[in-house]
């Protein structure tokens, strides 16, 4: 059983490797994490930052995705991954080990997949657009209109250390497991207070 100094990100903030000084006013403000205290399922990695990041989060997510306790579409949550990974290594920044870590957790209650990227820059530009995109067939989609298309909920938050130091971001998804089951009310709320689970 998992302890609770082991739980992911949606439920606590998370010692970095290395701080970065918290902006002084925020571009955007944060939407709150899902938070899940009791996992059904859950699974975590670290991911190099290269050009690579993205395949090697689907190689990684798939077969554990595929065989575990999601009853959802496994190729979409793991596409979603997929991006969260590279829009990190494209617009964040990696800690001191040159790597972010990759979170999935199954939601024990209504079995939504929670998706989460944590990278070290604290601020999420572009946010607002990529937040209200509609997920309709568009030419050229970005990598964060994937999370529309799907019906997946976009939110992130600041990422502290354990003195409370602002130390990058975490970015999550929420994923339904049908898209007649997506949600558009607001997610339960809770302060982030925990540790790091270890990749």
């Amino acid at each position: 059983m998992t302890s609770p100094n082991q739980y992911p990100a949606a439920c606590r903030s998370g010692t970095a490797v290395g701080a970065i000084a918290a902006p002084t006013q925020a571009a955007f403000a944060p939407f709150p994490l899902r938070v899940e205290e009791q996992p059904a399922w859950e699974w975590s990695t670290k991911l190099l930052t290269n050009e690579e990041a993205g395949a090697n989060a689907r190689l990684r997510a798939r077969p554990r995705l595929k065989k575990r306790y999601w009853p959802g579409n496994a190729d979409a949550a793991i596409r979603v991954a997929d991006k969260l990974v590279d829009n990190a290594v494209r617009h964040g920044l990696p800690f001191a080990d040159g790597c972010v870590p990759l979170r999935m957790i199954v939601c024990a209650d209504v079995r939504e997949l929670l998706i989460e990227v944590d990278d070290a820059y604290p601020e999420f530009p572009g946010f607002d657009e990529a937040v209200n995109m509609s997920g309709e067939p568009v030419a050229s989609p970005t990598g964060l209109w994937w999370v529309a298309h799907y019906r997946g909920r976009l939110s992130w938050s600041p990422k502290r250390d354990e003195g409370g130091v602002i130390v990058g971001k975490t970015v999550q998804v929420v994923l339904p497991i049908t898209w007649a089951h997506a949600r558009t009310a607001a997610c339960p709320l809770s302060e982030l207070t925990r540790e790091d689970p270890h990749a």
